[in-house]
């Protein structure tokens, strides 16, 4: 049996009720994400697994002249995130000078592939989408093609705010559109171009009700859900719908908004990505969103909350949270 010294024994109180006050101020933000899930003015998140590791890859939320370059972020918990500076700037990509926005990102064949938009473009040919590939996760991701995939405005959409969407049947289908205006293309196998429809069209309009930007494609039970961003970015009426479907081309109908602003919690909240983890079957939907009381649209912070669906496979509207989302180990 260990003796203790009587005079050690305020000390040693005064460490336990310490040690208790710590763990009871740490438990709301040490177990969970926290929103925004880290520091940063970012907005426009993908979030994906891939190496058992969650990655975020957000626009760096900037006046166009200083949106020049993308960083990324990785964890293994949602909760402990690490920072990947400049995996991708206009110094490899020459053909943007400004506005080098809205990543998103797949893996195919062992390659990291990391589209994005550049230089706002109102007119053909002065900017547009375009790609870039690295063999790891965080880069850095080099220019394939030293031009843009798509540089002209087809069906009234500017070619601005892609998805790419893998299909169970090997398909990569990029939805993508600005101006209140979506379409939806094939990809070909090397990503060089683009594949005709049965019909032999190569661009389809699917523009759903209320749609603005920020088209995002998920499958779940053999559904199709296709949700978008309405409102205006700079705003407190930024918000997000969506559409189920029997088809990866619609037609989509809206159903209902599942996220917006919360003036208790953030304003402006929308330009999303979902992601499920399988394991635990959790389902969680990455975006960007105003704080409250700032007055500056550029002020976009990259938060983490819960999606969950009712017993009919519709979604439920998500409440925004400050705490984030509970650490889920990979």
């Amino acid at each position: 049996m260990t003796l203790i010294d009587m005079k050690q024994i305020p000390h040693l109180a005064l460490i336990v009720v310490s040690l208790a006050l710590f763990a009871a101020s740490c438990r709301p933000h040490c177990m969970t994400s926290g929103n925004p899930a880290f520091p940063g003015w970012y907005s426009d998140p993908e979030g994906v697994i891939w190496e058992d590791e969650y990655w975020i890859f957000p626009t760096a939320s900037l006046p166009f002249e200083e949106q020049v370059y993308m960083d990324a972020f990785s964890s293994k918990d949602l909760v402990n995130w690490t920072k990947h500076e400049r995996i991708v700037d206009t110094t490899e990509v020459k053909w943007i000078w400004q506005a080098m926005w809205s990543p998103a990102v797949i893996e195919k064949d062992g390659y990291y592939y990391l589209f994005i938009c550049g230089n706002d473009m109102y007119a053909d040919g002065d900017g547009g989408i375009g790609y870039v590939r690295a063999d790891k996760p965080g880069g850095p991701y080099k220019d394939i093609l030293g031009r843009p995939l798509l540089d002209k405005i087809i069906n009234g959409a500017q070619p601005i705010d892609q998805y790419i969407f893998r299909d169970s049947d090997g398909t990569y289908y990029m939805y993508y559109g600005g101006w209140s205006h979506c379409n939806v293309c094939i990809l070909n196998d090397d990503f060089t171009g683009f594949l005709p429809f049965p019909d032999g069209e190569f661009f389809k309009e699917i523009t759903p009700e209320g749609y603005v930007e920020g088209p995002f494609m998920f499958k779940k039970d053999g559904k199709y859900y296709f949700m978008w961003s309405e409102g205006t970015w700079t705003r407190d009426d930024y918000r997000v719908a969506y559409a189920i479907a029997d088809s990866p081309t619609g037609p989509f109908k809206r159903i209902a908004t599942i996220l917006e602003q919360d003036p208790e919690v953030g304003t402006g909240a929308g330009h999303h990505s979902v992601v499920h983890e399988p394991k635990s079957d959790k389902w969680y939907i990455f975006y960007h969103r105003h704080p409250l009381g700032s007055m500056d649209g550029n002020h976009r912070e990259v938060c983490i909350d819960e999606m969950h669906f009712d017993e009919n496979g519709y979604v439920i509207p998500v409440k925004m949270t400050f705490e984030g989302v509970a650490a889920n180990p990979l």
